[in-house]
This record gives structure tokens, C-alpha cells and sequence, in this order.
């Protein structure tokens, strides 16, 4: 992945940022303040052939052109060039391109030129090594450096023990002669050392007041930062001018597994492949890139502290480690919070880059005891950096919670641990299934528009978790084209007017009243034409284990036992008594109590119970009895009382075996009155006579 790389005209006019994968399809938009701006829209270039200055990497290749015809772009993302009055606000964009390269378009808006090998073009190539002018700003194209395997045949039998040097320990001034010998490395011309944090936080900076004035502007440096991408170029950029002796900063990921024991050396089958560098600068563009030490970063991150590399400039020659051109020192400091794990900050210079120093070319001891200052400022910069992520990934841990759990769990649960509470354990709960009626034939018909299908069950589900959060309950899962939604975990639900008799009951009146409420929201959409769908829902209520469940390579918050196979159960059973909601007998229970002390009012109660029957469902062999949530819609086909009473009057003798009363009394009710035909149908097929051994219970196989 190639960096672009922005070089102003003043002093801190610069930026170094990667460039998105190709298969990310995304665009970039460069300007003086593009965010908030219409989509970019590039001028269409006249001139297609190669002129006497273009080679064939400066044009896109046919099939490269036939790919951003054909591909849909996802997003544009926004690059801002703020100190360059000659930039337009949207002035060009940036489309990658295969083997590193980009192409450049000017935005139709931008006022002037984009010159690219001393011309103004309209839209070019830019292959890595190559630049292009908008104003007094350069814009360099440059590979990103990757790593190297710096150990040489001498020292890969040694252990660290045998290399590594403590310098880490503050001294006043020159270091004896006694300690600086020991401080050599010997045949193989490097030294190697660790600094311990402890000994870091209590040493002195030698420039204190330059150093303090850094820190004081570091937390408002990076406090404008985006995202990721935008943090590491702003800490790139102040480690840089932190360092004067410094000639690059990157900021790496490595998969390093943890060790044990006390062999702490590099393993060595640890291979430059299991690294990534997440970010990359230099402090002169045109100056060599150096490759990052992949040993030094692993030695680092093995073990926990901050690591530093010397070559000995006069005996490097011939030698395998990083030390290049420009290059003979870097260090490592390892970040070791949860969000940055496995990250690394990677700095590396020169003796010749830092002030005064010359008389220290020879010194490795004094040298080393130099850059602890440069060490400790970059571990400060890393716990910054450690605390910033940490602080996001709680955020964004925090608003995935969101979208499962409702605010007022949330609330209540906030300042404690998740690891606690999200441990699976047994408590009642209730537990709801919602599925979505006609999802089969309207998937069939619109077998075409996939996507279409998909916004359209995207926004009927919607109905259902809105309506499971706003009551109180977690999203336990998705199945397909219906939502699972439970109550009674991971805390206890009160009623805003408790009774000593009622604890049960809040979490059955907040399932029912989630039922009620998404039902009728998605009975309205489908009467005004708004979707293609209705509901059916199941209630069971019971002892469950709710929790974080799952194997060790998917986890769900969801709930686990026999109640939500029963409420699964139920909503199955929707479809074939030709109701929006059933519930089981602890449901109904529960409820009714606290019907029973809802004052009365003129008004008529916002809901009923039908029993339905008994029956026995699928895969269990217990029946249970089922009940019918009856919501008033203020339409002609609201169940009366006395309609109520005649089916379940009618299901009692139905389940006694007097079938040819239960007949007669089942006719009575209207006919768009569904669940009464359940029982006529089996009536009828019998001849209005109950078979031999009924015992009263109806048998729904799968």
C-alpha cells in the first residue's frame, strides 16, 4: 500500500498518509476543506493518448478503466491540504490503481491547475518516486518501507541475555570508562539494550523545558483526530520533531504470540510476514526509506520493554543489521494496552542528524544514554496513544451494547465490569419470537432485487427491536426473518406501580406490551402499503440461562433453554390458529394478575386473553395450554366479550369429547374468526365425534 505524501511551504505544512487498498473501492477526495462537500466530480480529460514526457504506467490500462466503469464505488473519503490558499475546496481525486499506482482527476470545481510533469493536466497517472503540484503544495507518491531480517549469522546463536546491556539507569554526566567498555558490542558491531519502564518515569529529561512544551501540546494535537489514520500521522509527526536526531518514525503491528519461560530471545521462525506498518514517515522526502528492524520490533514486543539498536558506524560494513545510510540507531517502544496489542513504536536516525553530537560518534555507552531522553518522550506518546484507543474501543463497545440492550439496562449496568455480568446464569425470564409473514413469496418475487428485499425486512425488523428496546428487553438474535427478544436479564425489571404479588409479572407485561406495539406497527405499514409483510408472534416465560453463549469461535448474548423453544414454538403456531400473538400459560398467568390492578377506567382495557386450547408442539412431549392476546384495533373485527366467552365455552366442550355441542356453538362466531375453524376442521373430519383415547389435546407435528 503506497503513502501520498503533502510538503507545504512553511514550517509544519506537511503530512504523510496511506493510500486505501484497491479492493476497498474507495476514492479519495483531496482539498482545502472537502468534509461536507457534494461528491466530487471529475473533468472529463480530452486527451487520452501518451504525449513525449508519458510512459505507459502514466496511463490506466483498459482493463483498469472497464473496473472503475464497472465497480461500485462504496464511499469517498476526505483528505484535507488546510494551509494552501491555491487549493479549492474539492480540487482532485484519487483513484487507486494496480502495482501502487493512482490516478488524478481535478475536481470540476477546483479553480487551478494540477501540474504533473511541469505541465497542468486535467487527469494523469502517478506511479511511486513521482510528484504532482497544486499550488505551493507537492504531493510525492511513495512506497511504504516494510521490514527487514537485520540478525547476522554471528548473533543468531546467541540468547539476548548475551547481547542485551541495561542503559536504561539516568547518570549526571560522562559515563566511566569501566561501564562504556562493557556498552561495545564486540565482533559483531552492535549493541543491544532494554529500558526498563520504572527506571524511564524517574529519570530527568536533559531539554525539560523543550520537552514539557511538547507534552502540553501533544494532548491537543491528537485530541482533533478522526480515526486511526489521521491519530498515527500526528504522532509521526511530533515524534519527528521531538527527535531531532531522527530520520523516520513508524508506528508497526505485529502477531507476536506470547512466550513463557525464561527464554525471552526472538524465535527463530518469527518472519517479517506476521508484521504490518500501520503508518510510515521520514523527515526528508527525498532521502532514502529505510526498512523497519522486524528483529528489533519482535525483541521488543517479546519482552514488554522498550528496546535500542547501535551499529558501530566504522566496523558496520558487510554486517546484516538495519544500520543503512543515514541509519545507525533505532529503538522500539512497545504499546501494551488491549486496544493496541501487538503495536509498536519504531523510531530510527543518525549520530550526524543530532546537535553536538560528533564528539559522541565513537560512544556508544553515552550515546544510548542520550536517546533514553527520545525513549522516554516516545513512551510517554505511547501511553498517550494506548489511552486514546482504549478510550474508543470502550465507546464503540459501548454503542454495539446499544443496539441489544436498552438504555435503561445500560444505565444500570454502567461501572461494572461486562465480564461479570455478561457470565451466563439461570433467572426466569420471557422470552418473544417475532417472525415476518410472507417472506417466502416475497423473496420468490423479488428474487431480482435482493437488496431491495433486504431493506424492506430490514426495516419490518426494525419495528420489532425498537419496540423490545423501548420496553426494557435484549436483542437475543436474529433468525433469518425473525427477531428474538428476552426480558428478566441481566437485571430485574420493576413495575412503575409494584405489588408485593406482582414481581413475576414485569417482565411479562413489557414482553406483551413490546408484542402489542409491534404488531400494530407493522399492521399499519401493511395496510397503508408500506411492506409486504405481517407478523407472528410467540411468549413463553420460564427459567432460562441467559448470558454470553456460544463455542470459542462465535459468542451471541442470547438466552438457552426450554421457554425459548416453546415461545419459538408459538410463533409457529400463529400461522395455523391465523393470530398475531399466542402466549403460554405463565404468560397469561402473570399477566392476568396485573390486569386484575390496573384501576378502572371508562376506557376499555388495552388488551385480553383468549385461551386458545391445549396443544402439543413440535418436539416436545408435554402440552401446554396457549393463549390468544387479543389488542383492540378499533375496527369491525374486534372480538366482543360474549364472542370471547362462546369459543372458549365451545373449546371446553371440545376438549371433553362433545364435539356436536362444541359444533354448534363454534358456528356462532364470525366468520373471519380463525381459530374457531382450527377446531371445525378436525370436527368435521371425524363426523362431529371425538376419536377413541381423545384426551383433549391438539397435536401440531412438524
Amino acid at each position: 500500500m503506497p503513502d501520498l505524501i503533502a510538503q507545504g511551504a512553511g514550517d509544519g505544512f506537511r503530512w504523510r498518509k496511506g493510500l486505501p487498498e484497491l479492493v476497498a473501492g474507495v476514492d479519495v477526495l483531496l482539498g482545502r476543506q472537502p468534509s461536507g462537500s457534494p461528491d466530487p466530480i471529475a473533468l472529463q480529460s480530452s486527451g487520452g493518448e501518451l504525449s513525449d514526457t508519458d510512459t505507459a504506467d502514466s496511463e490506466p490500462t483498459e482493463r483498469e478503466i472497464n473496473l472503475q466503469r464497472d465497480r461500485r464505488r462504496t464511499r469517498t473519503i476526505h483528505w484535507q491540504v488546510a494551509w494552501d490558499q491555491s487549493i479549492s475546496r474539492c480540487h482532485a481525486i484519487l483513484t487507486i490503481l494496480e502495482n501502487d499506482r493512482i490516478q488524478v482527476h481535478r475536481d470540476a470545481r477546483a479553480r487551478n491547475p494540477i501540474f504533473f510533469r511541469g505541465r497542468p493536466r486535467d487527469r494523469f497517472v502517478v506511479v511511486p518516486g513521482e510528484h504532482f503540484v497544486i499550488g505551493e503544495t507537492t504531493f510525492t507518491l511513495a512506497r511504504r518501507p516494510g521490514f527487514t531480517d537485520d540478525v547476522s549469522h554471528v548473533m543468531r546463536g546467541q540468547s539476548i541475555q548475551e547481547r542485551a546491556i541495561d542503559a536504561s539507569t539516568p547518570r549526571e554526566g560522562p559515563i566511566p570508562p569501566s561501564q562504556r567498555s562493557a556498552m561495545i558490542g564486540s565482533a559483531e558491531g552492535v549493541t543491544e539494550m532494554a529500558f526498563d519502564a520504572s527506571v524511564l518515569r524517574e529519570r530527568d529529561f536533559r531539554d525539560t523545558r523543550r520537552r514539557i512544551q511538547l507534552l502540553a501540546r501533544l494532548p491537543d494535537i491528537v485530541a482533533g483526530s478522526v480515526d486511526d489514520e489521521e491519530l498515527l500521522v500526528r504522532v509521526s509527526d511530533t515524534l519527528l520533531r521531538a527527535t531531532p536526531s531522527a530520520s523516520a518514525v513508524a508506528i508497526v503491528r505485529a502477531n507476536v504470540p506470547d512466550r513463557v519461560g525464561s527464554d525471552i530471545d526472538t524465535p527463530k521462525n518469527e518472519t517479517p510476514s506476521d508484521m504490518k506498518v500501520l503508518h510510515y514517515d521520514c523527515r526528508d522526502n527525498g532521502s532514502q526509506q529505510h526498512a523497519v528492524s522486524a528483529r528489533l520490533v519482535t525483541t521488543a514486543l517479546h519482552r514488554r520493554e522498550s528496546v535500542l539498536h547501535l551499529w558501530e558506524t566504522e566496523r558496520n560494513g558487510g554486517i546484516e543489521f538495519t544500520a543503512a545510510e543515514n541509519v545507525d540507531w533505532a529503538f522500539c517502544v512497545p504499546l501494551t494496552s488491549e486496544a493496541c496489542s501487538g503495536w509498536a513504536i519504531y523510531v530510527a536516525g543518525s549520530r550526524a542528524l543530532g546537535s553536538n553530537w560528533k564528539e559522541l560518534s565513537d560512544d556508544s555507552a553515552t550515546l544510548a544514554d542520550r536517546l533514553g531522553d527520545d525513549v522516554k518522550f516516545a513512551e510517554v506518546v505511547g501511553s498517550l496513544i494506548s489511552g486514546i484507543r482504549q478510550t474508543s474501543h470502550f465507546q464503540q463497545r459501548h454503542l454495539a451494547m446499544r443496539r441489544f440492550f436498552a438504555p435503561v439496562v445500560l444505565d444500570a449496568l454502567s461501572g461494572q465490569d461486562p465480564q461479570s455480568w455478561l457470565q451466563p446464569r439461570q433467572c426466569d425470564l420471557s422470552v418473544m419470537f417475532c417472525d415476518l409473514r410472507g417472506f417466502s413469496r416475497t423473496s420468490e418475487m423479488q428474487s431480482d432485487q435482493l437488496l431491495l428485499l433486504l431493506e424492506q425486512v430490514s426495516a419490518a425488523l426494525g419495528v420489532m427491536t425498537r419496540h423490545i428496546l423501548d420496553n426494557g428487553g435484549v436483542i437475543g438474535d436474529f433468525h433469518g426473518d425473525a427477531a428474538m427478544g428476552f426480558w428478566g436479564w441481566p437485571i430485574e425489571l420493576q413495575l412503575s406501580d409494584p405489588h408485593s404479588d406482582l414481581s413475576a409479572s414485569a417482565h411479562v407485561v413489557a414482553s406483551v406490551l413490546a408484542a402489542a406495539k409491534a404488531a400494530a406497527g407493522i399492521r399499519k405499514d401493511y395496510a397503508a402499503g408500506q411492506t409486504e409483510f405481517r407478523c407472528g408472534i410467540g411468549i413463553a416465560s420460564g427459567p432460562a440461562v441467559a448470558g454470553r453463549i456460544g463455542t470459542v469461535d462465535q459468542v451471541k448474548v442470547t438466552a438457552f433453554g426450554p421457554v425459548v423453544n416453546l415461545a419459538s414454538r408459538l410463533e409457529g403456531l400463529t400461522k395455523h390458529f391465523g393470530v398475531e400473538v399466542l402466549m403460554d400459560h405463565a404468560s397469561a398467568s402473570a399477566l392476568q394478575a396485573w390486569l386484575k390492578h390496573i384501576p378502572t377506567t371508562d376506557e376499555p382495557s388495552p388488551f385480553r386473553l383468549r385461551k386458545l386450547g391445549r396443544v402439543r408442539v413440535a418436539g416436545m412431549k408435554i402440552p401446554v395450554d396457549v393463549y390468544q392476546l387479543v389488542v383492540p384495533s378499533g375496527g369491525p373485527q374486534d372480538l366482543t366479550d360474549s364472542q370471547i366467552k362462546a369459543y372458549e365455552k365451545g373449546w371446553e366442550e371440545f376438549a371433553s369429547g362433545d364435539w356436536d355441542s362444541a359444533y354448534q356453538r363454534l358456528l356462532e362466531l364470525p366468520a373471519w374468526d380463525r381459530p374457531k375453524d382450527v377446531l371445525l376442521r378436525l370436527i368435521l373430519q371425524h363426523h362431529r365425534i371425538a376419536p377413541p383415547g381423545w384426551d383433549g389435546v391438539l397435536d401440531f407435528p412438524k
